[in-house]
C-alpha cells in the first residue's frame, strides 16, 4: 500500500480511518500500514487526540430566556442605513419636499429659458445640402461596386450573344 500522506487520492484514508467510517478490510490494510509507518502513526494519533477532545466537550447550557434576551437585542440595534436616513424622516421630508420640488422645476425652467430649441436651418431651393462622408464608407461603397461590376460581366459572358 502507498502512503496516504504521500499521494493526495489517498489522504481521506487517514481521516476516515480515524472517524471510523473505513469497511473492515479497508481498516485492516491502514492499520498494518499504520504499524509500519511512523508518518500515519502520528498522523492517526493526533486524530485519535482530537476526536477524543471533541467527544469529552461539553456545551454550556442555554438559559431558558436566551431567546427573548436574543431577540430584544435585535430589536434594539439600529442598522447603519436607518442612521444614515434619520435627518430624512417624515417630519422633515413633509417640511423640505416642497421646497425641493419648486427648486428643482426653476432650475429646469431657467435651463430650458436660457436655451431655446434650436430648429435646423431651411434649405433654399435649388441648393444641394452636402453631408459628410467618412473615407471607410466611400472605400467600401466602391469595394461593392466594384463586386457588382464584375458579377455582371461574368452573367453577361455566360448569356450567348451578349455584348461586353
Amino acid at each position: 500500500m502507498n502512503c496516504p500522506l504521500e499521494t493526495r487520492e489517498n489522504a481521506h484514508l487517514l481521516l476516515d480511518y480515524c472517524a471510523r467510517k473505513l469497511d473492515p478490510e479497508s481498516m485492516s490494510v491502514l492499520e498494518l500500514h499504520i504499524a509500519a509507518c511512523s508518518a500515519c502513526r502520528n498522523f492517526a494519533g493526533g486524530q485519535r487526540t482530537v476526536w477524543q477532545a471533541m467527544d469529552s466537550w461539553e456545551a454550556a447550557p442555554v438559559s431558558p430566556d436566551f431567546d427573548r434576551r436574543l431577540y430584544r437585542r435585535i430589536e434594539a440595534q439600529v442598522s447603519w442605513w436607518s442612521l444614515l436616513l434619520r435627518p430624512f424622516t417624515t417630519v422633515t421630508l413633509r417640511r423640505g419636499l416642497p421646497a425641493a420640488a419648486m427648486t428643482c422645476l426653476l432650475l429646469v425652467a431657467g435651463i430650458l429659458l436660457e436655451r431655446p430649441a434650436v430648429s435646423p436651418a431651411p434649405v433654399a431651393n435649388g441648393v444641394a445640402q452636402v453631408d459628410t462622408v467618412q473615407p471607410e464608407q466611400v472605400e467600401r461603397a466602391l469595394d461593392a461596386m466594384e463586386v457588382l461590376d464584375q458579377f455582371s460581366r461574368h452573367l453577361r459572358a455566360e448569356r450567348p450573344g451578349s455584348k461586353l
